[in-house]
């Protein structure tokens, strides 16, 4: 047990944090969250490689740099946009700036994942790669950034689930935690004169998966058995996975008043496509390739 409050706190674990900065820089007015770092290393570590695993498949390092720029612009555009649109009802009213403002979160993955695979399309015409090329080159890479970037979820006190007293339980100070819930409120621990709420750590659960299937679909993918088959491996992994982790969180995006949770949606979406198409690829492999037949070719007469 800690001698003093921490911020966050792992009770079942016996693991406790004191003083979990927001900022991890914040000098007069530079104010630079962890939140933003975490991203940045998530690219950065994605990038890296999906670079080392171009050169060493003989592709060209220098367009999946192409691929990076143009991917962060538009899945930054993706992660907001995604964001605004699903919790519209929040910007209702506020200048228009306030949709730019993202330093208090408001970013949402699955905006990134689709802004990114637009990005991948677009360079594959330009620089005229199969896009299955691009995908599989790139594919384990998506679900590394999202793993690392999840951390930042932790400083920002954000993405957690309802009450648990599993092993990984985690306590947060309420006067800090983002997108508390009356229920959660309901049921608050005190502990040295300040007030938690025990939760699951749902951002903890996704990377913790995301590393798993990092390292599965790099250990496979010397071994895959029809291109493409990488994306719909990692989309099928992630999807269900987000599909039941989503299930547990207290901050979800609503699909327009309809009150089913829109990352689940997505995630069903994600699944049943994937699946589809990695059971028609692997059908696909089974059938006989038809071998033309040899054209005989017309002699020519002599003359007597």
């Amino acid at each position: 047990m800690p001698y003093s409050p921490p911020d966050i706190w792992f009770p079942n674990l016996n693991i406790w944090f004191q003083n979990v900065p927001r900022y991890a820089i914040d000098i007069g007015p530079i104010q630079i969250y962890w939140y933003a770092v975490m991203i940045v290393l998530g690219i950065t570590c994605a990038a890296l490689i999906a670079f080392w695993y171009a050169h060493k498949t003989g592709q060209k390092v220098s367009d999946y740099m192409d691929l990076l720029i143009l991917g962060v612009i538009l899945a930054f555009i993706g992660l907001r946009t995604y964001y605004v649109i699903f919790n519209f009802d929040k910007f209702r009213g506020q200048p228009i700036t306030a949709i730019f403002d993202i330093r208090e979160g408001g970013l949402a993955i699955y905006g990134g994942i689709i802004g990114a695979l637009i990005a991948g399309y677009i360079i594959s015409r330009y620089k005229k790669i199969p896009i299955t090329t691009i995908t599989d080159t790139a594919g384990p890479s998506l679900a590394l950034g999202q793993a690392i970037g999840r951390f930042g979820n932790f400083f920002n006190r954000e993405a957690f689930g309802g009450y648990t007293n599993n092993l990984f339980a985690m306590r947060i100070r309420v006067d800090q935690a983002m997108y508390t819930t009356p229920e959660l409120l309901e049921r608050v621990y005190t502990f040295g004169g300040v007030e938690y709420m025990q939760v699951h750590p749902a951002f903890f659960y996704e990377a913790a998966f995301n590393f798993l299937l990092v390292a599965a679909l790099v250990i496979y993918r010397p071994y895959k058995r029809f291109d493409g088959e990488m994306i719909l491996l990692y989309m099928l992994g992630y999807g269900a996975a987000r599909f039941f982790i989503e299930g547990l969180r207290t901050d979800q995006l609503i699909f327009f008043g309809t009150g089913l949770p829109v990352s689940q949606l997505v995630s069903a979406v994600f699944v049943i496509i994937a699946g589809v198409l990695l059971f028609r690829g692997y059908m696909g492999m089974n059938k006989p390739v038809p071998v033309p037949e040899p054209v005989k070719k017309k002699g020519k007469r002599r003359r007597k």
